[in-house]
C-alpha cells in the first residue's frame, strides 16, 4: 500500500487521473450502456442502484416489469459489469484526490468505502433478486439493507465529489497566489 500511495504521490498521479477518466468515460458508454440494454425498458427505473433509498414496492415494481431473461440479464449486470464499474470509478475518484489533496492519503478511504457500498449493496440486490425468481417473494429485510447500504454509497459518493471539488477550489487558490507572488 505505501509503494502505491509513493506512486501516486512522484506526479504520475496527474496521467492516470487522466487516463482513469477516459477509461471511466468509454466503459459507461461502450460497455455498460450495450451491457445493460437486455433489461432496461422505456420508461421507469433501469437500476435500483441510481436512487438514493428503495422501498420494497420499488424493488417489486422493478422485478415485475421485467421477463425472466431480463431478471438474469440484470443479475449477470450486477455480478459482473457493475462490480468492475465500481472498481474503475474508484480508481478514478482516488487518483483525482491523490492529485488534488497531495498528502492526505487518509481521504483515499473515502471512494473505497463507497465501491465496497456499491459491492454490498449489489450483494443484497442478486439476494432480492434470486429470492423474487425462486419464490416471487422480496425479503423486507433484504430490502432496508440494501436501501440502507445504496444510501450509504450515495452519502459517500458526495462526500467524495466534495472531496475533489475542495482539492480543485484549493489547487485554484495555491496557484492564483503563487501566479500574484511571482509578479510581484
Amino acid at each position: 500500500m505505501d509503494k502505491l500511495i509513493e506512486y501516486f504521490n512522484n506526479n504520475r498521479t496527474l496521467p492516470f487521473a487522466i487516463i482513469s477518466t477516459l477509461v471511466f468515460i468509454l466503459y459507461i458508454t461502450l460497455i455498460l450502456s450495450r451491457v445493460s440494454a437486455c433489461f432496461t425498458l422505456d420508461a421507469g427505473s433501469n437500476s435500483l442502484g441510481l436512487s438514493f433509498y428503495y422501498t420494497k414496492e420499488m424493488v417489486q415494481s422493478f422485478f415485475e416489469l421485467r421477463n425472466q431473461d431480463q431478471l438474469i440479464c440484470y443479475s449477470q449486470f450486477l455480478k459482473i459489469w457493475d462490480s468492475i464499474f465500481a472498481l474503475i470509478y474508484t480508481l478514478m475518484y482516488a487518483s483525482w484526490i491523490a492529485y488534488f489533496l497531495k498528502n492526505k492519503n487518509l481521504f483515499l478511504i473515502v471512494p473505497i468505502l463507497a465501491m465496497t457500498c456499491d459491492w454490498a449493496e449489489n450483494y443484497m440486490e442478486l439476494l432480492m433478486l434470486e429470492t423474487y425468481i425462486k419464490s416471487n417473494f422480496i425479503s423486507e429485510t433484504f430490502v432496508s439493507l440494501g436501501s440502507g447500504i445504496n444510501s450509504t454509497k450515495w452519502i459517500l459518493s458526495t462526500f467524495t465529489f466534495l472531496l475533489i471539488l475542495y482539492g480543485i477550489i484549493i489547487t485554484i487558490k495555491n496557484l492564483i497566489t503563487k501566479t500574484k507572488n511571482n509578479s510581484a
